[in-house]
């Protein structure tokens, strides 16, 4: 899978299962994931090189980013402006 110009495909982390204090989220109330790994990076757009590259971890918008299935797994492509921190 290769993404074009300056988009990114990213796994997003699975939700959390438990709080910091041990309490069971159950699936209803679980919040969609904000971090990620980056597993895919386009070329950039016109002559400027990408910040990001494969393997990075990623922290993005909440809303960022179009969800998509591929191969069995949930993958989100995205802009590079969408992504707000490498961690």
């Amino acid at each position: 899978m290769k993404p074009i110009n300056d988009r990114v495909v990213v796994k997003p982390a699975p939700a959390e299962e438990k709080t910091a204090g041990g309490i069971i989220v159950p699936d209803t109330a679980k919040e969609k994931p904000q971090r990620g790994e980056v597993i895919a990076v386009g070329p950039g757009k016109e002559g400027n090189a990408m910040t990001v590259s494969t393997g990075d971890i990623v922290l993005y918008g909440k809303y960022a980013g179009q969800e998509l299935k591929h191969e069995g797994q949930d993958l989100l492509i995205m802009r590079e402006d969408d992504i707000l921190i490498i961690l």
